[in-house]
């Protein structure tokens, strides 16, 4: 028996809205299979966590702790400072060589290098009015321009002369990050520089340090400028 023709209208129409909602049906279930999985932040390596941003690290977590440069097994951050004979704020946390969150004493791996033999320059001329001891007295090469210094591992390497001390920490540290316990140097003048997780800091004296600069998630320095 035939179909009025208004029927079969509605049967095609019904039939097309089923194919449609068959079809969306398909593409939602599919999707998050075929997404693609990011990896983790702690395993793509790097300093991911920032005490700063994640003040409330929980007190009973148990990091990788090191004492005098050697891991020493697992501790909560309370714990790891007591075997370090330190207060919690003098350890550095972030991620160490094998992905895991760890913790460890400022520069626990790298202490301040021996200072560079400061270059000399005899004076030219001799004043006469001066005493020769004064005239052969020798003057600092630095004197006329702040000398920018990297420390390499085994000698100082100059970077620039006459540099800023901000400009001279942009050129030795923009775009690098140490891990926990690890540090790199370079010298500003008479001013010792300290690269160290989250910051950079300095000493006129070679083993007291203050932070003269917060470092970002990028390993930058915006406050310093370029």
């Amino acid at each position: 028996m035939a179909l009025p023709k208004d029927n079969r209208t509605v049967l095609i129409i019904g039939g097309g809205l089923a194919v449609v909602a068959a079809v969306a049906a398909a593409l939602v279930f599919s999707g998050g299979r075929d997404r693609p999985t990011e990896a983790p932040p702690a395993s793509q390596g790097g300093l991911t966590i920032d005490l700063a941003e994640a003040p409330t690290l929980e007190p009973a977590r148990e990091l990788r702790c090191f004492v005098d440069g050697q891991f020493v097994g697992l501790a909560t951050l309370a714990d790891c400072a007591r075997r370090n004979g330190v207060a919690t704020s003098a350890l550095d946390v972030g991620l160490d060589a094998t992905g895991a969150l760890a913790a460890a004493p400022t520069a626990a791996f790298a202490p301040p290098p021996e200072l560079p033999a400061e270059p000399t320059v005899e004076v030219a001329s001799v004043d006469e009015g001066a005493s020769p001891v004064e005239s052969s007295r020798p003057t600092s090469a630095a004197s006329s321009a702040t000398a920018c210094l990297r420390h390499t591992g085994s000698e100082w390497r100059a970077i620039s002369n006459g540099m800023s001390l901000g400009a001279c920490v942009q050129a030795l540290y923009a775009g690098t990050c140490v891990r926990p316990g690890e540090a790199q140097y370079g010298r500003w003048g008479d001013t010792t520089l300290r690269l160290v997780p989250r910051r950079v800091e300095q000493s006129s004296d070679n083993s007291r340090f203050r932070t003269l600069a917060q470092q970002d998630r990028n390993c930058q320095f915006p406050e310093l400028g370029r």
